[in-house]
């Protein structure tokens, strides 16, 4: 008799910069995984704050804590396509969303809809935001970092640190 295959899952985001809410959903899905591959979504429309290198080293040492306190093993790659696509190159059987509020669960409905048609073998799943990281969004932490406000509440303390070298 063979193991089981490991059970891979698949979180996807832009991680500009890497938050708490972050955290919190790699937390919950090392909990759901034996392998996690976070994807780095790249658009070539889009002017990021951090490079896909600065991004993946972020998630590489802010999630270090969470999959090695759960045997997960952790991947970074970057994409520039759908999502469900990089999914499924991955390996991955499940595609993790985090949820913050209602209007998420609205579009993220719509989204796993879609991509259950175009991938049916790859089941998504929702985590729901822990109460104190509903707020957080990397664009609010951007906008408040570029304004020179304090984002330590809201980001890992590397992150704030990468910030403050961004901003000045």
């Amino acid at each position: 008799m063979s193991a089981a295959a490991p059970r891979t899952g698949f979180y996807a985001g832009s991680f500009d910069p890497v938050t708490n809410g972050h955290l919190d959903v790699v937390a919950a899905a090392c909990r759901m995984v034996d392998r996690l591959v976070v994807g780095i979504g790249v658009h070539p429309g889009k002017a990021p704050l951090f490079s896909p290198r600065e991004r993946a080293f972020m998630i590489a040492a802010e999630f270090a804590a969470a999959v090695n306190a759960a045997g997960t093993e952790l991947e970074v790659v970057t994409f520039d396509g759908l999502a469900v696509d990089a999914a499924r190159k991955a390996g991955a059987t499940l595609i993790i969303r985090g949820l913050r509020d209602g209007s998420d669960l609205d579009y993220e409905m719509q989204l796993a809809g879609m991509n259950g048609v175009m991938a049916p073998t790859i089941q998504t799943v929702f985590v729901p935001a822990s109460p104190s990281v509903r707020h957080i969004t990397a664009t609010l932490v951007r906008q408040i970092a570029s304004m020179g406000g304090d984002v330590k509440p809201f980001v890992p303390p590397g992150v704030a640190t990468a910030l403050a070298g961004k901003f000045g």
